[in-house]
């Protein structure tokens, strides 16, 4: 099998958006819009082409990944461009293989290469901590002052770079997304049924939690 890591092109959008609803259907919430928030996001000034990467294994693409820009803003006034990811997607029937793994480190030695040096992200503990992510407390990177949320993680690619200061993280308004056009969107996709899930009551908990100092 022959397994290759690019950058995404127009004609992938569909595909990867088709592989994301399947990935992400009734993980956090009955249904999902994540797919929705790929097709929107590549519209953002915030969004990073050459950081959008597909994984193709014998041609057929089982993973995908894609960065945006966001800041840190230090209480003495340091501001840094940061970056964040997601949806960060490995097809179902590819999950648990190694193939997450290789997509994310090639992403992130992209990104280190074009001199970023850290990476947050709204993110389940127990699928990233594996990849070295930490939560945001261990580098002072909060919401507001002394705010630090279970699902907020970090990842530094440059040793220092959170150091001695105290961080307030800023995402991109393409986050911010509206979704006042995602019935119609959802409507050209193979229909699927929303139902619960355990991760549900998972997502619920992490989203919902902080950190104690």
């Amino acid at each position: 099998m022959s397994t290759i890591i690019r950058n995404e092109t127009p004609a992938d959008y569909r595909p990867v958006e088709e592989m994301i609803k399947k990935a992400f259907w009734n993980l956090s919430v009955p249904g999902c819009n994540e797919h929705y928030f790929a097709h929107r996001v590549r519209e953002s000034e915030d969004y990073i082409p050459e950081l959008d990467f597909v994984m193709e294994e014998d041609g057929k693409i089982i993973g995908h990944i894609l960065y945006v820009k966001a800041k840190l803003i230090a209480y003495d006034g340091t501001e840094k461009e940061i970056l964040s990811f997601g949806p960060f997607t490995i097809h179902p029937d590819y999950q648990r293989k190694g193939y997450g793994r290789k997509l994310l480190n090639h992403s992130l030695e992209v990104a280190e290469k074009m001199g970023y040096d850290a990476v947050v992200i709204w993110g389940n503990p127990e699928n990233y901590a594996c990849y070295g992510f930490k939560n945001c407390k261990r580098y002072q990177v909060c919401l507001e002052k002394d705010v630090y949320p279970v699902a907020l993680m970090v990842k530094v690619l440059t040793d220092g770079a959170l150091s001695d200061k105290i961080w307030k993280y800023v995402e991109s308004p393409a986050h911010q997304m509206d979704e006042s056009g995602f019935e119609a969107f959802d409507s050209t996709f193979e229909p699927m049924e929303k139902g619960y899930a355990y991760t549900q009551e998972l997502f619920y908990i992490y989203s919902r939690s902080n950190v104690l100092r």
